[in-house]
């Protein structure tokens, strides 16, 4: 019972991340499991079948809260299902102590993508324009891939992609991404129900997950408006990497002195990833608060009669500096 109420805690803490940050609960229940002794494929297939329930509630609670682009989600959710269901299959037909290491080896990756990616302010040098199929679909469909096979990962894969194009609020792309999910995690445990039959389920697990998970999916959708992603991004990213770390050192077969140098070389580049997230993050405030001041300071009188609904250019450089991307008006 005792073990079950943690896993119920993480899957809620999971939860909360995932839904303001737009990544990591399959990460961060995946590396746990991986960390409690549970085989790589009966942990990704738990947590993906979790994940139905938790997507399902965060995708209605960010299409209440106004967070989703269907347009994006129709795009991006198939491609994601065949990937997903592929990577299912994959995984369900490799042996568990081949299995360890590759799994272990994408989380460390999207671990460090993490820290890398939130150690830095978001691109905002890209404005208007839509999202075209032919980005999304293979997009989905290589996210789909990773997220089956490692655990997690479609939100570290589809998510900053999204931000990076510049073309979608921030909002918009995690609450898009977590929307799609829903189906991409139904396809994953249907490749996981073929390759492993019901067994390869741990019931007890999934209820704990999805338990924790239901609770924080509103909480998290409404977090998203006001969550720092640049700290949240780079602390996650570290948990992942050290976790991981483990069994990558022992699949190695690294012993002696040169383990804890490894592990003090990833504690002292997350200290760093989370010194740069907040000089970032600082950087982004200034921005704002420069642009909210030069914008006040423009007279509505100085635009134009027959633009009444022109846009100052310090407004539009307030919402740059404010979300990442610009906002559509």
């Amino acid at each position: 019972m005792r073990k079950l109420l943690v896993l119920a805690l993480v899957g809620l803490v999971a939860q909360l991340i995932d839904g303001s940050l737009g990544m990591a609960y399959g990460l961060t229940s995946s590396t746990l499991l991986l960390v409690a002794g549970v085989a790589p494929a009966a942990a990704s297939a738990s947590v993906h079948l979790a994940e139905i329930g938790t997507t399902l509630a965060a995708g209605v609670a960010h299409w209440r809260f106004g967070n989703v682009d269907w347009r994006v989600v129709t795009r991006i959710a198939l491609p994601g299902a065949i990937g997903a269901f592929a990577g299912a299959t994959l995984l369900s037909s490799i042996s568990t102590e081949a299995a360890a290491p590759w799994m272990a080896g994408i989380l460390f990756t999207l671990g460090a993508y993490l820290l890398v990616r939130f150690a830095r302010p978001l691109r905002t040098d890209r404005v208007g324009g839509r999202l075209r199929g032919r980005f999304l679909g293979p997009l989905g469909l290589v996210a789909g891939f990773v997220d089956a096979t490692g655990g997690g990962g479609w939100g570290p894969v589809a998510t900053p992609a999204l931000l990076v194009s510049g073309r979608m609020e921030p909002r918009k792309v995690i609450g898009s991404v977590d929307t799609a999910e829903f189906v991409v995690a139904g396809a994953a445990s249907v490749g996981f129900l073929i390759g492993l039959g019901s067994e390869g389920f741990l019931l007890p697990t999934v209820a704990a997950l999805l338990i924790g998970g239901l609770i924080a999916a509103p909480l998290a959708a409404w977090l998203v408006r006001i969550v720092p992603a640049q700290l949240l991004g780079a602390a996650i990213g570290g948990v992942i990497v050290l976790s991981n770390a483990r069994t990558l050192i022992r699949s190695a077969g690294l012993d002696g002195p040169v383990r804890p140098v490894m592990y003090a070389l990833l504690v002292a580049g997350w200290l760093a990833a989370l010194v740069l997230a907040v000089r970032a993050l600082r950087r982004t405030r200034r921005a704002r608060a420069e642009a909210a001041e030069a914008a006040s300071a423009s007279p509505a009188a100085t635009v134009p009669a027959e633009f009444p609904d022109a846009v100052s250019a310090g407004a539009v450089a307030a919402d740059l500096a404010a979300t990442g991307t610009p906002t559509h008006r």
